[in-house]
């Protein structure tokens, strides 16, 4: 698979047509056709549901853009890195963290660290948590954020900044949402919205729920948090989730929180590589993110370990 197979597939997506992708590409019709034909055939699946001489993506075709999408904004990105580092004088801090923590504990913390470190160019960078470690452990960060459902991940140096206890969510109406607590055995037969499988909450969760001999119906999956809230509120099921991210979400959603036993303790954690050089930056942005916990998390304080 080239760039050229890429490129070519991409603006028949934009265009919806062959011809009018090669005029773009300044190439042949046949050669934009024989770069998707030549991708369809490397990647074992139809990109395009063709009828006559119209195009249109099929199915997967339609998923797999969504991932080029997402190359190509990295890469029209790598411009604007390049002018950044060109022009600017100071001091660089590249921070990785998991979705919600980038848009509410870094976010909070970047704020507080501009106000010294005015000259320092900050950037943020936001994904899972298997991408987090990869992004601190390559270098491409100097440091990470996340929330570890298990053991530290291998060859990475962790400090944890805050313990908390997972908490069940449940729709408003539920039988249980009067309940001071839930506890495991309080879920078996209930209808259940999960982690993918293979996550680290969902491992755990599911460890538990085993321990105590419960059997949940699992009718949803979703990776973010904010979807298993929002699935919850709406009364598809229910769940067990971080306390970070159900305290965040209940401002907006109309669901109940209650502490879950047994417990589940999940970790606030700095990620930094075992060999990364002591920087003066990352030392005092990692003071800066301890005091925005104390600070600014004191909702959750009722579910800290």
């Amino acid at each position: 698979m080239t760039l050229k197979h890429i490129e070519a597939f991409r603006v028949v997506v934009q265009t919806g047509s062959m011809t009018e992708a090669s005029r773009q590409l300044h190439t042949s019709q046949p050669q934009v056709s024989r770069l998707v034909s030549q991708l369809e055939a490397i990647i074992g699946f139809a990109l395009f549901e063709r009828s006559g001489t119209r195009l249109a993506p099929s199915l997967e075709g339609k998923r797999f853009f969504q991932e080029v999408e997402k190359a190509f904004a990295g890469l029209q990105g790598l411009e604007s890195a390049a002018s950044n580092i060109r022009t600017f004088g100071g001091d660089r801090l590249a921070v990785a963290a998991m979705a919600r923590i980038a848009g509410g504990v870094l976010s909070q913390a970047v704020v507080r660290f501009k106000r010294e470190h005015t000259e320092t160019l900050v950037t943020i960078h936001s994904g899972a948590a298997a991408t987090v470690d990869t992004w601190v452990s390559s270098g491409l960060c100097d440091l990470g954020l996340a929330i570890l459902y298990g053991d530290d991940p291998p060859g990475m140096c962790v400090e944890t900044l805050l313990g908390m206890d997972c908490v069940a969510l449940l729709p408003r109406e539920h039988r249980l949402a009067r309940a001071r607590q839930v506890r495991a055995s309080d879920l078996d037969g209930e209808a259940f919205i999960s982690f993918p499988l293979g996550s680290g909450p969902r491992e755990r969760i599911d460890q538990v729920l085993a321990a105590a001999g419960v059997k949940t119906r699992t009718v949803l999956e979703s990776d973010l948090g904010a979807s298993v809230c929002s699935l919850v509120a709406a009364g598809l099921g229910v769940s067990v989730i971080n306390p970070l991210a159900a305290l965040d979400e209940q401002r907006n959603l109309d669901f109940e929180v209650r502490p879950f036993k047994p417990a589940i303790t999940v970790r606030l954690a700095l990620l930094l590589a075992p060999d990364a050089p002591h920087s003066r930056l990352v030392s005092a942005f990692k003071e800066v993110v301890r005091g925005v916990i104390e600070s600014e998390l004191d909702h959750i304080r009722p579910y800290r370990s």
